[in-house]
């Protein structure tokens, strides 16, 4: 028996890389997944390939317009049993060439995207829920040029301490889900000299899998950590460990 057997999630940013690795790992698990992306096409491609049980809404997570349409959509289904604030944006930016342009579309698409796709899941949330916001390793390791991002996870990771206590009565448990380095579409595009000098800090000597992520998503979904709330579990080859 599936895991997720019955349960509704939804999941921001699951076209590809970790959130489409997630939702075919919920799905396989035994839940319906709603996801999103900001571009149709991939978004057309992402649900085909995840083949069953899967709508997909397009949307940009930085758009309240957008996330209110996501959960009329929903809405209409019914209830939602897991919110994975997936979707997010890194680049790698000097702290002396930051601009306003860059630290707006950062923390908007990271912090105001994760702030709101949980604010709006509300009242659709059963209580007992959970709710996972993808987090990264660079909110606690400093990376040149990465700080900008980094700061922008950091902060994600304390909204979910005050989650943990404002949405206790209705038991609802809220953790932050901590890549390290990982094989993504993302990660290919940035440049290389900065994968293979993060990849260097790395004790398991290798970027880690979108798959390995969404197992451990799997965990924070499921009754398997049903006493576990407001952690940040790192997914990291042990680079923030050491």
């Amino acid at each position: 028996m599936g895991k997720l057997l019955g349960k509704v999630a939804v999941i921001t940013g699951g076209t590809a890389g970790i959130g489409l690795a997630v939702a075919k790992l919920f799905v396989a698990e035994g839940a319906y997944v709603f996801i999103t992306g900001r571009r149709q096409r991939e978004l057309d491609d992402a649900v085909r390939e995840i083949g069953d049980n899967v709508c997909g809404i397009q949307g940009d997570v930085a758009n309240l317009v957008d996330l209110d349409r996501l959960y009329k959509t929903v809405e209409a289904r019914g209830r939602v049993d897991i919110i994975v604030a997936n979707a997010g944006l890194g680049e790698f930016v000097p702290l002396e060439a930051v601009t306003e342009e860059h630290f707006d579309k950062i923390f908007n698409i990271n912090v105001k995207g994760a702030l709101f796709t949980v604010q709006k899941a509300l009242p659709l949330l059963n209580d007992g829920g959970s709710i996972i916001l993808i987090g990264s390793v660079a909110s606690a390791k400093g990376t040149p040029a990465f700080a900008v991002y980094g700061a922008s996870k950091a902060a994600v990771r304390n909204f979910v301490r005050g989650w943990t206590v404002e949405l206790q009565d209705r038991h609802i448990r809220s953790n932050v889900l901590s890549p390290g380095p990982i094989a993504t579409p993302l990660s290919a595009a940035a440049p290389q000299d900065k994968i293979a000098e993060m990849t260097s800090t790395i004790p398991m000597g290798r970027l880690g899998e979108p798959e390995e992520v969404a197992k451990a998503a799997l965990f924070l979904a499921s009754d398997d950590s049903s006493f576990i709330t407001g952690i940040e579990l790192f997914v990291d080859g042990g680079r923030a460990q050491i």
